[in-house]
This record gives structure tokens, C-alpha cells and sequence, in this order.
């Protein structure tokens, strides 16, 4: 049997954390959610998930600053973090740069918060490696 995948959705939109954490749910994952990027911190350090869906845009500590606190602790540091934006311009030379500027903050890639619920659902399940 499938080890169920933790993942953990770092939000401060109450309606996208309820509907995404449904949509992963209903795919088999074991979903928590933390409000804000403080909250977020704090949820990575505690349950360690195997994934971190992490906005970009948040009031109190945004995206890459949660990332580069969890980068730095040995604790989180080889959690795999997933941006998830509203920004992402479609033309790949533009997509391309989001994604250079993900992977040096220590994320492993970011996803369109616009994008399908099916294929970021498809997508999440591609970089854990389950089926």
C-alpha cells in the first residue's frame, strides 16, 4: 500500500485553502493548511510534510521569506516547497524566469493558482512520485 503524502498549503485566502485542501484530499493526500507565513513556519517545523504548496503574496511573511527561514533550518530544509501564484506570465520565456527565480529561493517549482485543479493536482503528484 501507498504511504499517503503529507502536504502542507501556506495561505492567507481562507476560500483557496479550503477548495485546494478539498481538491488534495479527494487525490489521497494528507493535507493540512497554515494561515500566513508566520503560521507556516511554524506548521513546517511541527508536522514536517513531504510537500509545502507555499503563496507567494501574503500579508505578514511572504512566500520567499517563509522559504528562506525553512531553507535554513536542518529541520525543513529538505522539505519540497511548491510556490503557488497568481502571477505567471503564459510566454515561455517569462515562465521560464519564475521558474529560475523559484529554484533560487531553494523552491523545487511553482504552480499558477489559476492553473486547472486537475492538472495542479496532476503536477503535485508528479514531483512526489506517486501514482
Amino acid at each position: 500500500m501507498e504511504i499517503q503524502k503529507n502536504i502542507l498549503i501556506v495561505d492567507d485566502d481562507d476560500n483557496f485553502l479550503e477548495i485546494f485542501s478539498a481538491k488534495l484530499k479527494a487525490a489521497g493526500f494528507d493535507v493540512k493548511t497554515a494561515e500566513g507565513g508566520e503560521n507556516g513556519v511554524k506548521a513546517a517545523k511541527a508536522i514536517k510534510p513531504d510537500m509545502i504548496l507555499m503563496d507567494m503574496e501574503m500579508p505578514d511573511l511572504n512566500g520567499a521569506a517563509v522559504t528562506m527561514k525553512l531553507k535554513e533550518d536542518p529541520v525543513t530544509k529538505d522539505i519540497k516547497i511548491v510556490f503557488l501564484t497568481n502571477y505567471g506570465d503564459p510566454r515561455i520565456d517569462a515562465k521560464n524566469t519564475d521558474i529560475h527565480f523559484s529554484k533560487e529561493l531553494g523552491a523545487f517549482d511553482y504552480l499558477r493558482k489559476t492553473d486547472d485543479l486537475d492538472s495542479t493536482v496532476s503536477r503535485v503528484k508528479e514531483i512526489l512520485g506517486v501514482e
